[in-house]
């Protein structure tokens, strides 16, 4: 972002950035579980339709990066590791402790969209719409996670209490590297 004296003091572009990184993050993730799950288990259904929406989020934020030539995360080696290995060992632990990594990471993501909203207001719509959007769509994942037993996971709260630890730290070291 270009800020010059008079302007909102709105950074979009990391907003931008991070929110890049963790659709790619989410997408990983998906990618981790759904290499584990079995192909024809509903938890394996469900994961699949929510891993398109996350695709669909990546590529409109791919898009607002390119028009708005925002420089991605540094970090996005570690997101397409570690965002698989998150998805992959949540997976082996069963098919309600993946639900309950889907859990754990929307709450996040609604509160950062959520938090993202209200600094946006009125100074960039387009970016406002596309967050509502998606953040409908990360409430939704969150509710359909806990439908499939998300938090019958034995171990839930330290479990999702872990991953959503990591998401505040994924998300504040994405704005700035």
């Amino acid at each position: 972002m270009n800020w010059r004296p008079g302007d909102p003091a709105v950074d979009t572009d990391s907003m931008i950035r991070v929110d890049q990184a963790g659709e790619y993050g989410a997408a990983r993730i998906y990618a981790g579980q759904l290499a584990v799950l079995r192909q024809n288990s509903p938890a394996a259904h469900e994961v699949a339709r929510m891993a398109a929406q996350e695709q669909r989020h990546l590529d409109r934020f791919n898009q607002l990066m390119a028009e708005r030539r925002v420089r991605p995360t540094l970090l996005q080696p570690l997101w397409h590791v570690g965002g698989f290995a998150l998805g992959a060992a949540t997976a082996l632990l069963g098919e309600r402790a993946a639900m309950a990594c889907t859990d754990a990471i929307e709450t996040e993501i609604d509160r950062h969209y959520g938090e993202q909203l209200e600094a946006i207001g009125e100074s960039d719509g387009e970016l406002a719409r596309d967050v509502a959007e998606f953040r409908a769509e990360e409430v939704e994942h969150r509710d359909t996670a806990r439908a499939h037993g998300a938090t019958d996971t034995p171990g839930y709260p330290l479990l999702t209490g872990a991953i959503r630890a990591g998401c505040r730290v994924a998300i504040a070291l994405s704005k700035r590297i």
